[in-house]
């Protein structure tokens, strides 16, 4: 049986990708904090990581048709949510800059550490293939 790196790297990959867009859909609402009517979005890291899972298993939904919306990917507009706000602002935008800020840094935390756990896995790969 051959090593694929899905087989070696399992959903690591994928959660580190999945951060990846979730910074920059956090990043968007802290650029527009001070924006009339914007509205706060966030990932839903779970459903993403299920997808993935999903799709790794085999058992993911597959394109057999041309016609066919293709279900894979990653940060489609579905998978993006809107944030109810503790207290919204008065010109309508949803974005508690704080709390954003919060979430980002988290997420950094959370990106930082699933790197090194797959630095790790590669780590231990080049050592295998060496001999060590």
């Amino acid at each position: 049986m051959a090593i694929t790196f899905d087989n070696a790297l399992g959903i690591h990959q994928h959660a580190l990708e999945a951060r990846v867009k979730r910074a920059e859909v956090l990043a968007n609402n802290l650029a527009n904090a001070d924006t009339p009517g914007f509205k706060a979005r966030d990932l839903d890291f779970q459903a993403m990581m299920q997808k993935a899972q999903d799709n790794m298993s085999g058992f993911g939904m597959e394109k057999t048709h041309s016609a066919h919306m293709d279900a894979s990917g990653g940060a489609a507009d579905s998978d993006l949510l809107y944030r109810v706000p503790n207290q919204p602002s008065v010109d309508g935008n949803t974005v508690d800059a704080q709390a954003e800020q919060t979430r980002f840094m988290r997420n950094a935390m959370d990106y930082q550490a699933s790197f090194q756990f797959l630095n790790g896995k590669f780590t231990g790969l080049s050592k295998a293939l060496k001999g060590e």
